[in-house]
């Protein structure tokens, strides 16, 4: 296995040697993990078909399932897309440099292969320093899915990228910790009204300002359903984001605050015999109180949906670390801004969804989960 070499960036003044190394291997062919403000990325070529492929590859990513191309402004649009409304480019013009993603007929120049062989292509300019100046460097688009195993939860550190893909890739450039921890809001923008694919740190609310009209989000954006027919967008037709172990989703449903905690504590106070952890708010950490035999990964505060988002996946991944625990319970959230992202996430994790107030069925659920 080829060792996979890591450069340390300074995240808000990239160094030059760093980025022309890392041009220099995409030039190559190679594929390059950088930081953007939504997860880490794997960045190839995006008219390097051989590239390309090996992105999918190294992923073990369906060919199906496209990939986000991610250009440092609007005035690379042209070279990727067909065309573009006059109105999205009044959007992408506030909202870009961000972690917008709009889907767009993609042009003929663009190699089929990127888009999972639509006539369509999804596109963003991020807004980090780092993953800026490479592709103003590069001076070409590129295309980049999450660094991660495909399925798994998505990197937020450069450790992250080197569990799943440490000697599958050519270079790290680890400028640590991301800022959202999700990935990018996906809108399709050739539909009226535009549609929410995949929710991310711009919630619906947001997306309604920016074009002045309202959006549509579908079951399947909320997590509730699997998209049906050929993806446009990541994020919609396979599971994603999951950890190893087992994860229980509680729906709050009905219940009243108080119901709903009650519920929690009754379900891994009965799972502790099998070793449980749960995935929860810190109101909810301390709500509970310390249960014997229940590890707890806290989230973050309810009232900073932010917040949580930024922990999710590393909370994911804290979960498969703990040997005391066999299977984590997840704690639901309120689905307004970025919140929406983060019950997406955790439905589309989730081997297993249970709504307060329904019976508990805890002697199979470990069984069947």
């Amino acid at each position: 296995m080829a060792k996979t070499r890591v450069l340390r960036v300074d995240p808000l003044s990239p160094d030059v040697e760093a980025i022309e190394e890392a041009v220099r291997v995409l030039r190559g062919g190679g594929l390059v993990a950088f930081p953007t403000e939504t997860v880490y990325g794997l960045g190839a070529d995006a008219f390097n078909v051989g590239a390309v492929l090996r992105v999918f590859e190294v992923k073990m990513r369906p060919l199906d399932n496209p990939l986000i191309v991610h250009v440092s402004g609007t005035h690379m649009l042209d070279e990727v897309a067909a065309e573009v409304p006059e109105e999205v480019l009044r959007v992408l013009e506030v909202a870009w440099p961000g972690p917008l993603t709009v889907v767009l007929r993609r042009s003929g120049k663009l190699p089929s292969v990127v888009s999972g062989g639509l006539d369509t292509v999804a596109i963003r300019a991020p807004a980090h320093p780092v993953a800026l100046k490479l592709i103003e460097s590069f001076g070409r688009p590129v295309a980049a899915p999450s660094a991660n195993l495909s399925g798994r939860p998505s990197p937020t550190t450069a450790e992250h990228v080197l569990e799943d893909l440490g000697g599958r890739v050519d270079l790290v450039l680890d400028s640590g910790e991301t800022f959202f921890g999700v990935e990018s809001t996906v809108v399709d923008v050739l539909r009226n009204p535009p549609r929410v694919l995949r929710p991310g740190p711009i919630g619906p609310e947001e997306l309604e300002r920016l074009f002045g009209r309202p959006v549509e989000v579908p079951d399947y954006a909320r997590g509730l359903e699997l998209y049906s027919g050929a993806p446009p967008s990541p994020g919609l037709k396979y599971r994603h984001y999951a950890p190893e172990k087992k994860l229980v989703l509680v729906e709050r449903g009905p219940c009243s605050d108080r119901e709903y905690l009650d519920y929690l504590k009754e379900l891994v106070t009965q799972l502790a015999g099998v070793g449980v952890a749960l995935i929860a708010s810190s109101e909810t950490a301390e709500e509970l109180g310390r249960i014997p035999g229940v590890e707890v990964i806290v989230l973050g505060s309810r009232r900073n949906l932010y917040e949580v988002a930024k922990n999710l996946y590393a909370s994911l991944r804290e979960l498969d670390r703990l040997t005391e625990a066999s299977l984590g319970v997840a704690e639901s959230f309120e689905e307004r801004g970025i919140g929406l992202a983060v019950m997406n996430r955790l439905r589309k994790a989730s081997s297993r969804r249970m709504t307060c107030g329904s019976q508990l069925p805890t002697a199979l659920i470990y069984a069947n989960t």
